[in-house]
């Protein structure tokens, strides 16, 4: 006979047949069939015990399962358990030297190594006393670790409010991994008064705290709060330090507003030690039939422009003096030194089915600043670079084989004295209408049309109706239609597809009296019977159309054969392609441009029946495109492992058509464009193209990249771009080298990592190299640069990335930024790593937030 079976045998009244009873009935719960179930096959369900999380009316239903050493009690009233006592109920399990459990009111007192497993969460300390139901009660001299976060600490007692809610007193609390050695101590670690947690809500709360990072503590905190899990929570984010060469030291501090599962806000407050204070927010909503995005930042007062404006000032003065500039050249003081920008994206679903239509949805898209200098001084906004900022509005809808947009469509145009750019025509507004039938009766149909209203801002561009680029460009209203009809002959091994398409334009725009057929009588010139007076700005409507047909002949062969290199099976084709353009010449040298350029000259283009994009200039064409294909494919998975390409573009005519100053295109060849993608394994790619003369034996352009990346947090990537000077009289063009890399570097001294699983780094005391750097081999100059270091130390992560942004021919802004993460009390929101998303290509971020653990995963 066993020892416990003898103890049941010693022991006072056995326990109550009605509990066992119940444990065997839930026991079989999870395979029980319903009435009339075996008339059926047998299946598996699940059982309500697995669920993450037990609503309390089953709770209250569970069996209590209670073992141990020696079991006595009496009936209905009390059990005590000595020796290897073991309670447990749902997700509640309970061990000690010593159990009472006394059934009236649910009541368990343990005494003597009390361990209580909670969902995951344990609790260990030597005298407990709890209600089980409610989970109503207090554990002395506790030691306690969640299981969402890893977090842990020590508290001289904690109150049980009920199972979701627990009041530490004297507690302690660091996700630091506990190492077992006398006199360790965590790298941060919380101490508090008071640390209320609520697992309901991920939330802990501590009162009169200090936390303390390498011996060094913070004053006494009224307040801190903290996550338990990787929820998001309202809260401090880290802050950010740095040291910028614009705004001087910057100190960034964000805090996290979560207003519902489906909203929430950043308010961001960043003092500039050289311009003021900077109040930045930013405002997330997502519902189901909308969501959008809506950003602000104001700055009061900046003193740099007060400081800029000084400098200027005495500078003209000087040149006044000199009698190099006139008194009316003087720059006038600034109206404000206020500085703001609101950025906003917002998209709309209606109820299309009401209304007749199949989808109904509008955007809205807002980028707005206070002056023309804010693109150079504020970097890190989304306006980084972009100084033709959109503002518009759009409204979407799609009706069986019809779609359209009704948009509007207005520029800010942040203008620069060393660097002017051409102000964009605003869109006010522009209607379009597409059909697009497939397969109809062996054809595709298609129609285009398209309404615009082309303006421009006057002030910005120096003269009423005037492009500062383009002489007597006007103002005016565009009328575009474009009709298709093809018919593809396609086979699993070849494919043609004849295509016609005519282009008409109908344009409405007002010219200006330059512009205008002019009479001269007896000396004195008249346009339209008014005297010509040339210093005046007399605009006078006038109207233009265009019509153009186009054919195209696209046509390809496509081979496979199955191939072997370098030991690896493949399935290899080869797709030679011939595609032949004719659109007869319309003199359009008289129409205005509003959105037409040169399509960029690539693998992408050059099989396209216009050399222009936009609906403006429609190029005169007689061409055949010759060009061949061949990939390498996977057989088993069907993956690309390689494709090389090669095509060129033969004329038979001059191309006529050009843009406002060019001049027609007369070569009868193209230059050659061969390229190659290459991704071999999963590990590494290679990318290039070249555009190869044939006429000067010179590339003219080419770009080559590569990428290595073997592991998680190991990635390099180089990229190689050149362009041929665009005037024959010069010596060299434009190249630049490109380098970018995530790498441990304790790898160089033979310390390899572990991959830990996505978001969780490769272990800690590690040091990670990270950056990328843009490098002009023509001027000899970095443009554009990121490098910076991480280091993982297990429960706290350590940042410092120096940021390099070209402003200007001449001007640069600089700035380094130092972060301190405490992993477990928050992980976004942080500018260095915004800038490393941004730049360094296929960066990991050495944390981020994961799904929570099971509770099953630290079961007892």
């Amino acid at each position: 006979m066993s020892r416990r079976a003898a103890a049941l045998r010693r022991s006072g009244p056995p326990l109550p047949l009605a509990l066992l009873s119940l444990a065997l009935l839930h026991a079989h719960g999870a395979s029980a069939q319903p009435a009339g179930g075996l008339d059926g096959p047998l299946v598996l369900k699940r059982t309500p015990q697995l669920t993450e999380t037990l609503p309390p009316a089953e709770r209250s239903q569970l069996p209590s399962l209670i073992t141990g050493d020696r079991l006595s009690g009496r009936q209905d009233l009390e059990t005590v358990v000595e020796g290897n006592a073991t309670l447990r109920r749902g997700e509640v399990a309970i061990t000690a030297d010593r159990l009472e459990y006394y059934q009236p009111d649910d009541r368990a007192k343990a005494r003597g190594n009390v361990r209580v497993n909670q969902a995951g969460n344990v609790y260990e300390g030597p005298e407990l006393e709890l209600k089980l139901e409610t989970f109503e009660g207090f554990f002395n001299n506790v030691r306690y670790s969640f299981l969402a976060t890893g977090g842990h600490g020590e508290a001289q007692r904690i109150d049980f409010v009920d199972s979701s809610v627990s009041v530490a007193r004297s507690a302690t609390y660091t996700t630091c991994r506990r190492e077992d050695y006398p006199g360790w101590m965590p790298a941060w670690l919380l101490t508090a008064a008071t640390m209320t947690t609520d697992t309901e809500e991920n939330i802990g709360v501590a009162t009169n705290a200090r936390l303390s990072f390498m011996g060094i503590s913070t004053p006494p905190l009224p307040s801190v709060s903290f996550p338990l899990s990787s929820e998001r929570k309202s809260g401090l984010l880290p802050p950010t330090i740095g040291i910028d060469n614009t705004n001087g030291i910057e100190i960034s501090q964000p805090y996290y507003w979560n207003i519902a599962p489906n909203r929430d806000a950043t308010f961001t407050p960043t003092l500039m030690s050289k311009r003021g204070l900077n109040l930045g927010s930013e405002f997330r909503y997502l519902e189901k039939e909308y969501n959008g995005t809506i950003r602000l930042d104001f700055m009061g007062s900046d003193r740099l422009v007060g400081q800029r404006y000084n400098e200027l000032r005495a500078s003209q003065l000087q040149q006044l003096a000199n009698g190099e500039i006139q008194a009316k050249d003087l720059t006038a003081a600034p109206n404000s030194s206020k500085r703001w920008g609101i950025w906003g994206t917002h998209h709309q679903e209606f109820n299309a089915k009401a209304l007749g239509l199949d989808s109904l949805s509008a955007n809205i898209n807002i980028n707005r600043v206070s002056d023309d200098d804010y693109w150079r001084d504020f970097t890190r906004t989304p306006t980084l670079a972009q100084r033709q900022l959109p503002n518009e509005a759009a409204l979407n809808w799609g009706k069986g084989d019809w779609t359209g947009i009704l948009r509007t469509t207005r520029y800010q145009t942040l203008q620069y004295n060393l660097s002017p750019i051409v102000p964009s025509y605003d869109r006010m507004p522009q209607i379009t209408a597409n059909y697009a039938k497939y397969d109809w009766h062996g054809f595709d149909v298609g129609l285009n049309l398209d309404y615009t209203r082309f303006r421009v801002n006057s002030i910005l561009s120096g003269q009423p109706g005037f492009d500062v680029n383009q002489q007597s460009q006007p103002d005016g209203d565009r009328a575009f239609a474009q009709a298709t009809i093809s018919r593809p002959f396609i086979t699993p091994s070849s494919f043609v597809i004849p295509k016609l398409q005519l282009h008409a334009t109908s344009y409405s725009y007002y010219l200006p009296q330059a512009d205008i057929p002019k009479l001269t009588v007896n000396g004195i010139t008249y346009v339209n019977g008014v005297p010509y007076n040339p210093s005046s700005l007399y605009f006078f409507p006038t109207s233009s159309n265009r019509t153009v047909p186009t054919f195209s002949l696209d046509s390809g062969l496509i081979f496979e054969r199955d191939a072997n290199y370098f030991g690896r099976a493949f399935r290899q084709t080869l797709e030679p392609r011939a595609y032949y353009v004719y659109t007869p010449y319309r003199n359009q040298s008289m129409l205005p441009n509003y959105d037409s350029a040169a399509n960029d000259f690539s693998f992408a283009t050059i099989y396209t029946e216009n050399a222009f994009s936009g609906n403006d200039r429609i190029s005169d064409t007689n061409t055949l495109t010759l060009g061949v294909t061949s990939r390498l494919i996977d057989p088993a998975t069907g993956v690309e492992a390689a494709r090389f390409g090669i095509a060129q573009r033969l004329r038979f005519s001059d191309q006529k058509v050009t843009l406002p100053g060019g001049i027609p295109v007369t070569d009868r060849a193209s230059d050659l464009l061969v390229g190659a993608q290459i991704n071999w394994t999963p590990k590494w790619s290679l990318d290039t193209v070249v555009q190869y003369n044939p006429d000067t034996q010179r590339s003219t352009r080419s770009a080559i990249s590569a990428r290595y990346n073997p592991e998680p947090y190991h990635n390099l990537s180089a990229a190689f771009r050149y362009q041929a000077p665009s005037t024959p009289t010069a010596t060299d063009g434009n190249k630049s080298f490109d380098v970018g890399w995530q790498w441990p570097l304790n790898d160089l001294w033979g310390d390899k990592g572990k991959d830990l699983g996505p978001g969780k780094g490769q272990g800690g005391g590690r040091w990670y190299a990270v950056g990328r750097l843009n490098y002009s081999l023509q001027d000899k100059k970095l443009t554009d640069g990121v490098l910076g270091f991480e280091y993982d130390g297990c429960c706290w992560i350590g940042r410092v990335v120096l940021q390099r942004v070209t402003t200007g021919q001449v001007t640069a802004n600089t700035r380094i930024m130092f972060q301190l993460e405490f992993v477990g009390f928050s992980s976004i929101g942080s500018s260095p790593m915004q800038a490393l998303r941004q730049n360094i290509q296929r960066y990991q971020p050495l944390r981020e937030p994961t799904e929570a653990p099971s509770r099953f995963t630290n079961y007892d």
